[in-house]
């Protein structure tokens, strides 16, 4: 048998085909992949851990692509290959210097076909953690059942579960999101999730929803502090132990039982905010699965986080364990010799 590795993720990834402008105004487009759980993964991957992704890919060039870029990443590729479907593709617009704009084709792609027994043979050789997303349990029901089956079985034989919500508009409502993700936060050792997602998976009502906006559109105002802390502690007590908020600019807060950290940004300048928030989490996991406490995981998010933004590329960009002090004290524009 295989041993375990350290991180295993499972969900869509796709290639994404980046513009530097208005898609409508043509030009060339640049091919990436793009998916939440892979971000993690290479991440934690260049962290120094052992990681495994695993999901489906058709057929076809797009789906070697993602397996090779993963692979050449140091991340171990666990795959089916559905030869009726399409590998899944997005298109990321830079329509401002300000505002990204992604446009989906993946309705019926190959990774929505995730099922419980991909899961169940992922599972077979074992993880310490096993990190999972609200994207892949909105892709479809047999996706979802995959989702809540993982998060059950790695809880039932002791491995450490992480749930970061990433909750998508364009995927599902969140009524539809709160109804399926709630009772997968049942299992999570660890829930992230941004200020407007907590109340997707907190039992109870989300504080923070004017009943005259749009449902689809999150709290109003965003959530106050006591909101926050009492979502949270409505978590913690159906037993989650740690419960992340990542407030992008404004950095992030972790709540456990023992008290609430909280940590910056790191001041950098920011040319491409797409996977930031994958990023931190990459980091917060792999310092969780290095030892460190609370306070080192948010600071080791946050570093991640800030080479995301800083550079181009959903993960692109992520560092080594040796290039996270680069960020620790460095001057803007500054070249190190």
């Amino acid at each position: 048998m295989t041993a375990a590795v350290d991180l295993l993720t499972m969900g869509e990834s796709m290639v994404s085909l980046r513009s530097d402008g208005p898609l409508s105004a043509g030009g060339s487009l640049s091919m990436h992949v793009a998916g939440a759980e892979s971000n993690v993964a290479v991440g934690a991957a260049r962290l120094g851990h052992r990681v495994r992704w695993a999901g489906v890919v058709g057929a076809d060039p797009h789906g070697e692509f993602i397996l090779r870029q993963l692979r050449s990443e140091g991340v171990e590729v666990y795959h089916r290959k559905e030869a009726a479907r399409n590998t899944g593709v997005m298109f990321l617009e830079q329509r401002t210097a300000d505002v990204s704009r992604a446009f989906y084709y993946r309705a019926g792609s190959a990774g929505s076909t995730l099922s419980i027994p991909d899961v169940h043979a992922a599972l077979r050789d074992g993880a310490r953690a096993v990190h999972l997303t609200g994207i892949t349990a909105a892709l479809s029901p047999e996706a979802r059942r995959a989702v809540e089956y993982a998060a059950e079985r790695a809880t039932g034989e002791g491995i450490l579960v992480s749930l970061d919500v990433n909750y998508r508009a364009k995927l599902w409502s969140r009524d539809e999101a709160r109804a399926a993700l709630a009772p997968i936060a049942r299992h999570a050792a660890i829930v992230i999730a941004s200020e407007d997602e907590l109340d997707l998976v907190a039992p109870g009502a989300d504080p923070g929803q004017d009943p005259d906006s749009d449902p689809d559109s999150g709290p109003a105002a965003g959530l106050s502090d006591a909101d926050e802390f009492l979502l949270a502690k409505r978590l913690l007590e159906q037993g989650v132990r740690e419960v992340v908020v990542k407030r992008g600019a404004a950095g992030a807060a972790a709540y456990t039982a023992d008290g609430r950290w909280e940590v910056p940004a790191v001041p950098v300048t920011s040319i491409d905010t797409v996977g930031a928030g994958d990023a931190f989490t990459a980091g917060y996991l792999s310092a969780l699965l290095d030892g460190e406490d609370v306070a080192g995981r948010l600071q080791r998010g946050a570093v991640a986080g800030a080479f995301a933004v800083s550079t181009a590329g959903d993960w692109e960009g992520l560092p080594s364990t040796g290039e996270l002090a680069l960020l620790g004290n460095h001057i803007a524009g500054s070249t190190q010799r």
